[in-house]
């Protein structure tokens, strides 16, 4: 099919679910590259990942440049999967209208899909401009075992993926209680954040 898969999120931290979402839909949507669109400052709810819809505090949220840094580290020689930083160099608030806005304009003839999770779709209709998002690109919804598919309300196809049961909230907690990470957190990223001292480490 070729195309760009545009995967947003605030990756606080990346883990494993986020890497296995991205290259499952790659492989089903036989897509040129998926990008992960690490959020600035998310308009809606600080922290809240596009995919599992894990919400964190705002005072908690880790810089973008370290959650840009975990993610590269993580992609660094895994094809098709790219880091994107281009909300953070926008700045400000994330609207993902405008990101996929700044990708049409970019590649102008290349097709895109924007990657959510089915809770986070079914909040779609509060987003800033959220009638425009479907013109600028086709929505993915991941659909994984146990979860309910909501009524959507923009035109999407659904991609199955394992449910690994992580979210960056739970990854936070361990972190803070001494449990072990690994396997739970790409070992690059694991790396960053022991050298950082990010997550209590």
């Amino acid at each position: 099919m070729g195309g760009i898969g545009v995967f947003g999120g605030t990756f606080d931290p990346l883990h494993v679910g986020h890497v296995v979402v991205a290259l499952w839909v790659k492989a089903a949507l036989q897509l040129d590259r998926v990008e992960l669109v690490v959020a600035n400052e998310p308009w809606q709810k600080l922290g809240k990942d596009s995919v599992t819809g894990d919400v964190s505090a705002a005072t908690k949220m880790v810089a973008p440049q370290h959650r840009l840094a975990m993610v590269e580290a993580v992609v660094d020689g895994m094809d098709g999967l790219v880091a994107s930083s281009i909300e953070i160099d926008r700045g400000g608030s994330t609207y993902t209208v405008e990101t996929l806005e700044a990708y049409r304009d970019a590649y102008p003839s290349c097709g895109l899909f924007l990657i959510v999770g089915s809770d986070v779709a079914a909040e779609m209709d509060t987003w800033y401009r959220w009638t425009e998002v479907a013109e600028l690109a086709e929505v993915v919804v991941v659909d994984r075992p146990g979860m309910q598919t909501q009524r959507l309300s923009l035109p999407c196809q659904m991609v199955w993926c394992p449910a690994l049961q992580v979210s960056s909230s739970q990854v936070r907690q361990w972190a803070q209680e001494g449990k072990p990470l690994d396997g739970l957190v790409p070992a690059q990223a694991l790396a960053y954040c022991r050298q950082e001292h990010l997550y209590g480490f």
